[in-house]
């Protein structure tokens, strides 16, 4: 719809009016017209006399001071209401790349796969969900590294969970330095709501923090941890039909991942297979949900410039008609030579 910023300005409008009627009137200057030399000869070659356009004028001034005041006023154009998201947390997600990660224990509909496709498949789908939210990406091994600044993107976030690659990062496991590194990044963010989804599947092996350490500082700034362990209790071997259960195998380091959680108010979920890890990301969801009622923003455009322009125009054309209304007098040769009017 069409609107004026500052409607109050259209008052105005009747400025030349009441300075026409108010003003007390300018005496009428006495003095010679323009002279003209060889009048006749412009008469003749120009073959018509002058006009005098003072109503033009009026009219066309007024027209000109009301585009100027209509200009003053800022008419917009207000479009239709686009919802914004409300953006609430900082949510920085830490997905384990060491060798162990290969292991094929995560038990599907279909059978058996590797616990990073699991992963892959399943955090890519909780960043879908995260609307509203930004999402960071770090993905550690024996270094961690971030993969993904913080962004509201979501689609190139889980597309770079779905392109990681094992061994990226080295083969074994760095929990306190990916800890670390999610803390120097979240306590960057002004945000009050800031989480850290940290995805492992064994101890901390390679870390020059340590991970309790690193989990103290966390609480410190006020970031929340949740720690999902992965992988199944028992190892899993193929037979010539099927797969069977041999034994546990698990190196999770459950107490500490769990000591991590509990210090940051957060807490900490065990998925030993693919259903097992949709629900933890699940849960994780109704802990921290995504923002709450969106923001209605709706685009302006200013208009102003179409009736500033048309003012100028119109004033140009008042100062044309204003030069073509200048009057003419004949002028006469004396006979010394000299020009007379």
């Amino acid at each position: 719809m069409l609107q004026l910023a500052w409607p109050w300005i259209l008052a105005t409008v009747v400025t030349p009016l009441l300075v026409a009627r108010l003003a007390p009137r300018a005496p009428d200057a006495a003095g010679a017209p323009i002279r003209v030399p060889y009048f006749e000869e412009a008469l003749a070659w120009s073959r018509r006399a002058t006009v005098s356009v003072p109503r033009v004028r009026q009219v066309v001034a007024l027209l000109a001071w009301g585009a100027l005041v209509l200009a003053a006023a800022r008419p917009q154009w207000i479009g239709d209401p686009v919802s914004l998201p409300v953006h609430g947390r900082d949510v920085m997600l830490a997905l384990d790349l060491s060798g162990s990660m290969r292991e094929q224990d995560m038990k599907t509909a279909t059978g058996f796969e590797r616990r990073i496709d699991t992963v892959k498949r399943v955090a890519g789908d909780f960043v879908a969900r995260r609307a509203g939210d930004r999402v960071g990406l770090i993905l550690f091994g024996t270094r961690a590294y971030l993969q993904t600044p913080f962004t509201l993107d979501l689609d190139t976030v889980s597309e770079m969970v779905s392109e990681t690659v094992l061994g990226l990062a080295g083969e074994q496991t760095a929990i306190g330095d990916a800890i670390g590194l999610a803390v120097k990044r979240l306590r960057e963010r002004a945000t009050q709501e800031r989480v850290l989804v940290l995805l492992t599947d064994g101890a901390d092996t390679a870390s020059q923090v340590d991970p309790l350490s690193a989990a103290r500082f966390a609480q410190e700034e006020g970031i929340t941890i949740y720690a999902v362990g992965v992988g199944a209790d028992e190892e899993v071997s193929p037979r010539w039909f099927g797969t069977r259960l041999t034994g546990s195998r698990s190196a999770l380091d459950e107490s500490a991942l769990r000591t991590i959680a509990d210090l940051t108010g957060g807490r900490y979920f065990r998925a030993r297979d693919a259903a097992e890890l949709e629900e933890v990301y699940r849960l994780i969801d109704a802990l921290e949900p995504v923002g709450g009622d969106d923001e209605v923003f709706r685009p302006t455009r200013e208009l102003f410039h179409w009736p500033l322009g048309l003012s100028v125009t119109l004033f140009a054309c008042v100062a044309l008609l204003g030069i073509s209304n200048v009057p003419a007098v004949r002028m006469a040769r004396d006979p010394d030579g000299e020009d007379a009017r």
